[in-house]
């Protein structure tokens, strides 16, 4: 097993292929707005559709 840790001193590939498993590494993408709006819209229907249950009920409820 090779220990990437602490290349040998003699080996002067190993710092070559650490930086090349760095650079071809993905970066992980950050998240979008759009995801984030998405469940803002969600939350905000689920909100409407409580408050409209609700007003169903007490108007029901006064009838």
């Amino acid at each position: 097993m090779a220990d990437y840790q602490n290349p040998p001193v003699e080996d002067p590939s190993a710092s070559t292929q650490m930086f090349r498993a760095f650079v071809d590494d993905p970066q992980p993408k950050p998240a979008t707005a759009a995801s984030e709006s998405s469940r803002t819209g969600v939350i905000a229907v689920g909100v409407i559709v409580v408050l409209a249950i609700i007003a169903g009920v007490v108007f029901l409820a006064a009838k």
